[in-house]
């Protein structure tokens, strides 16, 4: 035993001995690792530094770049329709050019003012006030300001200049618009116009005046050929600044930007690092030190822990044993005697008495049938790989069945003898546990599965529309939302079809809504079969349908497939024998970029469709500037009825009719007209469209009855002879419940007003309410006048029902009369009939006495035309009556 002491203690003295050396070499090793690691860590940190803070500068001037360049080229496009307008009227003064311009000043925007210089020389300008400086100015001597004049002439593009000083006082930037105008085949230059934008609004809204701003900034003008040019705004730049590009019609800037702050580190994180480097270095050195303390007293106590660690390692397994012995069973076996021995808990494991254990034959006898060559084949496996896990079931005497698991592994004793350890237990209940929670789990998984395919199913439904199969508009807009940035398909373009089927509320009425239904089925197979496999093809409505594509391919792309998809929606379709036909009407909107505003490419798409439907159906258009500014138009003069209506600029004008024999005054017909503000009078069809669309035409209805029956009372009070007034009533003043109760308020004396109403309206039979109200007007005393008759579908049927006072002949049926024998032949039919149902006949649109001789010898009982009077206001009438002026006409 000494021997073998002096053996180890030598070797942990060589050992040791031999450590000094190589310890300290590793030392210098990983030294000479830490310090080149630390460079190379801060050079790391400065480069990932500059890039972190370019990215941050490059994503500043971004968003300043986009807002000056959307800015400028917004404030562009308003000059340009501007342009567009004095172009087609070259002629306009100060009052007419500032009405125009005055658009383009509603909205706040960054337009100072705008100025036209016809032949050069400054003549008109908006707004006036505080711009008078500017009137007379001829460009040709105007210094800086030709240079752009001239350019802009000569090249016939449009020139920015800026930022200047003003003729009227300050700088700013000075957009130069040639205008030309057609003469015929010639065209001829007009002259200048020229918009000034306010520096300080521009710089303001693109952020370059925000005093959080991190960043210096300078922009410089790169449109011409030279590089040469300062920064107009801010100073140069050499610190390698981050550069982008702004993209203007006239030409581009550059706008440049570093950080206040420069691209170096803050000090105090380049120390921060540099101490992190010097801490982990003596986090590795220290170890490598302390590892040489540590292997001396390693060898000190190697031999002291072998021998412990013999005796611990029988001394644990003993415990192990022993702990688990409470529920498990233990059995040793020696391999060279083929002595078991088996503990009370193993012969209650196995169903046998106490002390009932005989050896491998009472083993055997409880193991399973089915189990036992299994078991054995894993008991000698176990021996030859030194341990073994078996499960295997048990049989007792009394029936039961009962399955264990047994562990076993091979071991030496102290003495060399190879032997078996094993433990057994009885584990029925866990596997009748593992049983169930199998049977739960294949359960829970089936549930899943059908959960699963329900989910599925919902968020199918949710997304498509049930009858076509087609998306539904919900899953449209999470199309639009999802594709909004990067376009359709990643080609940073969008386009729109907005589809709507023509005629298909005829197909229901007629055939059925299963007709209709399977109308919309067929169409979306068309729209299927004539879009492309990544197109998206949605139901958003009724009888709407959206193509959503690629505008990459352009117009001319969109409108064959537009073209393909009308023609074929236009073949006729079988459907219970017949052969039904509708057609469709498309509209066309598409747009392209970073970000796109997909609710406006919705609006623009159906602008489109409402155009395609109003120039005839079974057609495309697409969305265009000009359709565009005529819907501007329409919202201004729409805006501008609901005020006209507040401020009563809706008043009644007067034409007389006479007596077709006597050429005495029988009556007036009271006509609206829109007393405008700035452009004076105007006819109902500069109006009434709208005015339908808006809902607002019983309104003007109301207004002009009520002017009328004043003006009949003063002309009473007056003296003058006017027997009866008649006024137009529009449909949908007769659909007003509360008419009748209105007209009564009025007291209206009988046989002194009149009510004219078109074809189109007596012939709904199934209006109740409409039938209701003719029938208390007649009762009011209110006489019924049918208007432009012969131009719509009345019947005999239809005048007997509503016995009108008066059917009036439309002007299309009196104006041939001079040099159509027919024509005359059909009007004196009319006549006949009027006659014959005892309804008096008014002729309107007599131009000529020639034509009053005409239908007075016809039968025509009452006269109405220019031949006799033109509409006139309420004065000019009342001179007009007081002078009998027609008579000297006739």
């Amino acid at each position: 035993m000494w021997g073998r002491m002096k053996v180890s203690g030598a070797i942990a003295w060589n050992a040791t001995k031999g450590w000094v050396r190589p310890r300290f070499l590793l030392a210098l090793v990983a030294g000479i690792l830490v310090v080149g690691t630390g460079i190379y860590l801060d050079q790391q940190a400065e480069g990932i530094n500059e890039q972190r803070l370019r990215s941050s500068v490059q994503d500043q001037i971004s968003l300043i770049r986009a807002r000056l360049e959307g800015s400028i080229n917004a404030n562009i496009q308003l000059v340009r329709g501007l342009v567009s307008t004095i172009s087609t009227e070259p002629d306009l003064n100060q009052e007419r050019f500032a009405a125009l311009a005055a658009n383009l000043f509603e909205e706040d925007g960054q337009l100072r003012s705008v100025a036209a210089a016809p032949d050069l020389v400054v003549s008109m300008t908006y707004p006036l006030e505080g711009n008078e400086r500017a009137i007379g100015l001829d460009y040709r001597s105007a210094g800086a300001q030709s240079n752009s004049v001239f350019r802009a002439r000569d090249t016939g593009e449009l020139v920015l200049s800026g930022p200047v000083s003003l003729v009227q006082g300050g700088r700013g930037f000075v957009a130069r618009f040639p205008v030309f105008v057609h003469d015929g085949a010639d065209v001829r230059f007009w002259g200048i116009v020229s918009a000034v934008i306010d520096i300080e609004r521009m710089y303001t809204q693109g952020g370059l005046l925000d005093p959080d701003l991190a960043i210096d900034i300078s922009i410089t003008d790169r449109s011409v050929a030279s590089n040469s040019l300062p920064p107009f705004f801010g100073t140069a730049l050499t610190d390698n600044p981050v550069t982008a590009e702004i993209i203007l019609p006239p030409g581009r800037w550059e706008i440049a930007a570093v950080p206040k702050t420069g691209w170096h580190r803050d000090p105090l994180e380049v120390w921060l690092l540099r101490l992190a480097v010097v801490i982990g270095g003596a986090l590795i050195l220290l170890p490598i030190g302390l590892a040489g303390r540590i292997s001396k007293d390693r060898q000190r106590h190697l031999q002291e822990l072998t021998q412990r660690e013999i005796e611990l390692e029988a001394i644990s397994r003993r415990l192990g044993l022993a702990l688990d012995s409470l529920q498990i069973g233990v059995w040793d076996m020696d391999m060279e005697t083929n002595e078991f021995l088996w503990d009370d808990r193993m012969n209650e494991i196995y169903g046998l008495p106490k002390n009932g254990f005989r050896g491998y034959e009472s083993w055997r006898e409880r193991v399973h049938p089915d189990d036992i060559d299994r078991a054995e084949e894993q008991f000698v496996q176990g021996i030859r790989d030194g341990g073994f896990v078996a499960v295997y079931r048990l049989c007792w005497t009394d029936g039961q069945q009962r399955t264990i698991k047994s562990v076993a592994t091979v071991y030496a004793d102290a003495q060399g003898n190879r032997k078996i350890l094993g433990v057994n237990w009885d584990i029925t209940a866990d596997m009748a546990l593992h049983d169930e929670l199998t049977t739960a789990n294949a359960l829970t998984e089936a549930r899943n599965v059908e959960l699963e395919a329900a989910r599925v199913n919902i968020e199918h439904n949710s997304l498509h529309d049930s009858l076509t199969g087609l998306p539904n508009r919900r899953y449209l807009d999470e199309m639009l939302t999802r594709n909004a940035c990067g376009g359709f398909g990643g080609t940073r373009s969008i386009a729109l079809l907005h589809i709507d089927l023509d005629r298909f509320k005829q197909i229901n009425d007629t055939l059925g809504h299963a007709a209709g239904d399977a109308m919309l089925v067929h169409a979306s197979g068309v729209l299927r079969e004539n879009s492309g496999p990544n197109d998206f093809v949605p139901r958003v409505g009724g009888d709407e349908f959206v193509v959503l594509t690629s505008a990459v391919e352009g117009e001319l792309h969109l409108g064959m497939l537009a073209e393909k998809i009308v023609k074929q929606m236009r073949q006729p379709v079988k459907y219970e024998g017949h052969d039904v036909r509708f057609g469709v009407s498309i509209g066309i909107a598409a747009a392209e970029g970073e970000e796109i505003d997909v609710k406006r490419l919705l609006i623009n798409a159906d602008i489109a469709l409402y155009r395609a439907k109003g120039r005839g159906r079974n057609r495309f258009e697409f969305f265009s500037e000009e359709l565009q500014a005529e819907v501007v138009r329409t919202k201004r003069v729409a805006d501008e009825i609901l005020s006209g209506l507040e401020r009563n600029e809706f008043v009644a004008w007067f034409q007389p009719q006479f007596d077709a024999h006597t050429l005495e005054v029988v009556g007036v017909e009271a006509l609206a007209r829109w007393q405008h503000p700035t452009e004076g009078i105007k006819a109902p069809d500069a109006f009434l469209p709208i005015a339908e669309e808006l809902n607002v035409v019983a309104t003007v209805d109301r207004l002009i009855l009520e002017q009328t029956l004043a003006a009949v009372a003063r002309w009473d009070a007056m003296g003058l002879n006017v027997p009866r007034a008649s006024v137009n009533v529009s449909l949908r003043r007769l659909h007003d419940e509360d008419l009748i109760k209105g007209l009564r308020q009025l007291a209206i004396e009988p046989g002194r007003m009149s009510f004219e109403l078109v074809e189109s309206i007596y012939l709904d039979e199934n209006d109740s309410i409409v039938s209701w109200n003719i029938d208390q007007i007649k009762e009011l005393g209110i006489d019924v006048e049918i208007d432009d008759f012969g131009t719509g579908y009345a019947s005999i049927v239809s005048l007997q029902k509503l016995r009108p006072t008066r059917l009036k002949i439309d002007r299309q049926l009196v104006n041939p009369i001079l040099v159509d024998h027919g024509q005359r032949q059909l009007l004196a039919s009319i006549v006949d009939i009027g006659k014959s149902m005892g309804i008096e006949v008014v002729a309107e649109g007599v131009e000529t006495m020639e034509h009053a001789a005409i239908l007075r010898d016809l039968g025509c009982d009452i006269l109405q035309g220019y031949a006799f009077s033109r509409p006139l206001s309420s004065e000019k009438l009342e001179e007009f009556l007081r002078a009998k002026a027609w008579k000297q006409a006739s």
